[in-house]
């Protein structure tokens, strides 16, 4: 599969980042988690830091409805915004509840080093690059968590503590969006240079990297060191 815009960007951005995605999907976290024997304080990490990280990917599609060519991307990504901010907020809602993290509690913790580059990353992207090149990036938070969902899906038992968040990403609501972002994103690369198209992979490739620091930073529980 060559790189000379014959192929869907997807499809060859994918390739390129499939040894990357194993490592993912047989990272400690992601592995305990489909065993339910992740601990609380790993996984209470990774939603907190998930919430903030949900408020900056809700800007960075906010931006990318704003640079969108035609009305049915602008609502794409409006939606997308919205969905980022209220319904999987929604979600880490009863988290919080569940695991007694207070509003005062998730707003005095700081974004963690994993979460302020990712965060500061996207936005970055979504400010100063076109709108191919935004979509690369974020494309690999969708796809990304859609793949690993339907894959802790199929290992979990029915009496796994995480099936709420395994159910939601695995679910037929989530895996529309990710369709619909991954046919956005090729439709945007289709008359795109060689050179633009680089750059995309570029911006794919370092937002797949962004996604194993993000959940190893939370099986670490990583705090700023200084």
């Amino acid at each position: 599969m060559g790189d000379d815009g014959s192929a869907a960007f997807s499809a060859q951005a994918w390739t390129k980042n499939a040894a990357l995605y194993e490592t993912i999907r047989t990272m400690p976290f992601n592995a305990e988690l489909a065993a339910g024997t992740l601990s609380p304080a790993r996984f209470t990490h990774y939603i907190v830091q998930d919430a903030h990280y949900l408020i900056g990917f809700g800007r960075a599609l906010s931006l990318a409805a704003a640079k969108a060519p035609d009305p049915d991307r602008i609502v794409q990504f409006a939606r997308g915004a919205e969905t980022a901010i209220v319904v999987e907020r929604a979600l880490h809602g009863g988290f919080f509840r569940d695991y007694g993290i207070a509003p005062a509690d998730f707003e005095g913790t700081p974004l963690s080093q994993a979460c302020d580059h990712y965060v500061s990353s996207l936005l970055t992207t979504a400010y100063a690059e076109p709108y191919e090149v935004v979509l690369a990036a974020l494309l690999p938070c969708f796809w990304i968590y859609a793949e690993i969902g339907r894959d802790i899906y199929a290992r979990a038992g029915a009496g796994n503590p995480y099936r709420a968040w395994i159910d939601t990403y695995a679910g037929e609501d989530f895996a529309k969006a990710v369709a619909e972002m991954i046919a956005a994103t090729d439709e945007a690369a289709r008359d795109a240079s060689p050179a633009l198209r680089a750059r995309m992979h570029r911006a794919f490739t370092h937002a797949t990297r962004l996604e194993w620091t993000f959940w190893d930073s939370a099986y670490r529980e990583a705090v700023w060191p200084v």
